[in-house]
């Protein structure tokens, strides 16, 4: 008879452990906060990466160049592709947003779009041509060309040991002149990480 008065009380503290070590808790903070949980590529990387090279462009030679040979006209950036070639599962989009942000928060360049989004405006405006009055639809032809275009890549190296490893992230971007394929601007941004678990 003991044993089974003992079975309840043990089996009821045994599900209860169990479901106290499954709950989580959740709290939410800035995003702009820097939290490093597993060593890996995150937001704060992200905007740290593009806000540094940004302004590394913004203020290099080529920008200064471009205003004196236009009389002043702003230059029209296109932001390419991003290469994800580091070990990790990266999505380079969040980065390249960042950068285009940064683009556009400092007001020395003008920013037309590119790919996917670039096709599906291309689309909207041939759906125009059918379905909108004359008076309010757009022009095929009159879209701002661009005159440089940004392109890069994200990399990684992992040096790893028992339960320590170092992470090197190395973002490579290069801003290309389309007219004449001239590179204009080289940057390089390079992090590195120590984790211990």
């Amino acid at each position: 008879m003991r044993f089974k008065n003992l079975i309840i009380p043990v089996a009821f503290a045994t599900s209860m452990m169990f479901v106290s070590s499954c709950s989580r808790k959740v709290t939410r903070i800035d995003p702009n906060q820097q939290v490093d949980l597993s060593g890996n590529w995150n937001n704060t990387d992200a905007r740290q990466v593009a806000e540094e090279m940004t302004g590394t462009i913004l203020n290099a030679t080529w920008l200064i160049n471009h205003l004196s040979d236009h009389a002043g006209k702003k230059p029209v950036v296109i932001v390419g592709m991003v290469y994800n070639k580091s070990h990790e599962h990266i999505e380079a989009e969040i980065f390249t947003k960042e950068v285009e942000r940064s683009f556009i928060q400092s007001e020395k360049v003008r920013l037309v779009q590119g790919g996917k989004k670039r096709e599906e405006i291309r689309g909207e405006r041939a759906d125009q041509q059918t379905n909108s009055s004359t008076s309010s639809m757009k022009k095929f032809g009159l879209e701002n060309g661009a005159d440089y275009m940004l392109q890069g890549s994200i990399n990684s190296i992992v040096d790893a040991i028992n339960r320590k490893k170092v992470v090197y992230y190395q973002v490579n971007l290069e801003l290309t002149n389309i007219q004449t394929n001239e590179v204009v601007w080289i940057g390089e941004k390079k992090i590195a990480k120590y984790v211990k678990n």
